[in-house]
């Protein structure tokens, strides 16, 4: 019998093309990354990694970073749910606004948010002139004692040039991967389990509860670690936002200065910074695909029982 004849390459042709693309775009520059953070040798990392300016930006980075994926995941839920489930007049154009931060430069993207957010701004200047304030957590350590808290809390009255400014930044490129990881489960959810619950007299929080949110749930931890991931590794959007303040100071332009000021031209220093943030988004996508598997097995458990 005669082969049957494909349009399109083999296995073997399409494997080598793909492993071969992904070799010089993922691979081979994180191979590099990892070998000259070797040059330093372990004590230097350590110290470097560990060193009062670098541990406060990726504790910042990572605390930003997490605020603005919560926030979005709760947002983008709401959005995904009202272009899946409902028709209403510009729809389309709704929809299209929630690819614009796939599509808008982060330059452009941060001098849009801090000319909005700022003092003098739009939304800024209305909300100082109402007092607005809002607290956010530092970590000081225990230099003053186990008995007393680790933690210490700052007062801000503005958005730009402070941690909400970069938690807005996160959360405005970020937004999109939620609203289009969850978006398709939800216009492809059935909804007679629904009509049923309701039938039996469940309240409409316990369906939600019940059988909706099981449905949406790895699509929400899948939206989240994405966003999470993008607010890591952000940097265009929110250096304009955020200032050149030790405060608001995340990883990213860590990695920046170390570079700028690095006199011998090697960037040792700065990529032992990005790999523990390589590292840090490893850990945070492998404990967001070991959850995604508990929740689809457990799915798959009460779906056989």
């Amino acid at each position: 019998m005669s082969r049957r004849a494909r349009v399109l390459p083999g296995f073997s042709l399409s494997l080598g093309v793909a492993v071969l693309y992904l070799s010089l775009v993922v691979l081979l520059p994180l191979s590099a990354l990892f070998l000259k953070t070797a040059e330093l040798g372990w004590e230097r990392f350590y110290q470097i990694v560990t060193s009062g300016w670098v541990a406060s930006a990726v504790r910042f980075t990572l605390g930003a970073s997490l605020v603005a994926a919560l926030l979005n995941v709760v947002v983008g839920l709401l959005i995904a749910w009202v272009l899946g489930r409902y028709t209403f007049p510009f729809a389309r154009v709704l929809d299209a606004v929630i690819d614009l931060p796939f599509a808008l430069p982060t330059a452009v993207a941060g001098i849009a948010l801090s000319t909005l957010y700022a003092e003098t701004g739009l939304l800024g200047g209305a909300l100082s002139s109402v007092g607005f304030r809002y607290p956010w957590p530092a970590w000081r350590g225990f230099e003053h004692g186990w008995r007393e808290s680790p933690i210490e809390w700052t007062m801000y009255d503005r958005i730009s040039l402070a941690p909400l400014g970069v938690v807005v930044a996160m959360a405005f490129v970020g937004l999109p991967f939620v609203v289009r990881t969850v978006q398709p489960v939800i216009e492809d959810l059935s909804r007679d389990v629904e009509e049923a619950a309701a039938t039996l007299g469940a309240s409409r929080l316990r369906i939600f509860r019940a059988v909706v949110l099981p449905e949406l749930a790895p699509a929400l931890l899948t939206g989240f670690a994405l966003a999470l991931a993008r607010g890591l590794g952000e940097y265009g959007s929110v250096i304009f936002i955020s200032g050149n303040r030790p405060d608001t100071e995340i990883a990213s332009q860590v990695i920046i200065k170390m570079i700028e000021v690095n006199e011998t031209g090697t960037y040792a220093d700065a990529t032992a910074v990005a790999v523990l943030l390589l590292g840090a988004s490893f850990a945070l996508l492998l404990v967001i695909n070991l959850l995604q598997r508990a929740a689809a097995r457990a799915r798959a458990d009460g779906a056989a029982g």
